[in-house]
């Protein structure tokens, strides 16, 4: 830049620091829309991973071996029913175990009144009815 003898040096210095801010600001960062998502993801598949007597089990099933449960409670694609006496309190959660079949039996929680984790079979025999 040529330097001239009547412009006072605080504009030069001015201007050049408003040079750099702006350069700053002139970036090819232009934001692109996502494209919407056109399809649902899939439904989720669970697999059973525990070995106890109420795998595979439907709801209908379960509710003839203890009676009425004490909660019932469906989220999304599972449901949970949870049955409790003087021994044990046992949760069961439902899932189906691929798109458009019947939901079964593919975890079971067992504890005993204090919170203690305790065998599910032994807890499913204390509640049959």
């Amino acid at each position: 830049m040529i330097r001239n003898p009547k412009t006072p040096s605080w504009r030069l210095t001015a201007s050049a620091g408003l040079a750099v801010l702006l350069t700053g600001c002139a970036g090819s960062a232009i934001p692109r829309a996502i494209p919407p998502q056109t399809t649902a993801p899939p439904p989720t598949i669970v697999k059973p991973v525990q070995n106890n007597t109420l795998i595979g089990s439907s709801a209908d099933a379960v509710g003839s071996m203890f009676g009425k449960p004490r909660l019932d409670v469906v989220e999304g694609a599972g449901r949970k029913l949870q049955f409790a006496g003087a021994a044990c309190t046992l949760d069961i959660y439902f899932y189906a175990a691929r798109a458009g079949a019947a939901p079964v039996a593919t975890h079971v929680d067992a504890r005993t009144p204090d919170g203690r984790d305790t065998e599910v079979n032994g807890c499913a025999n204390a509640l049959r009815r």
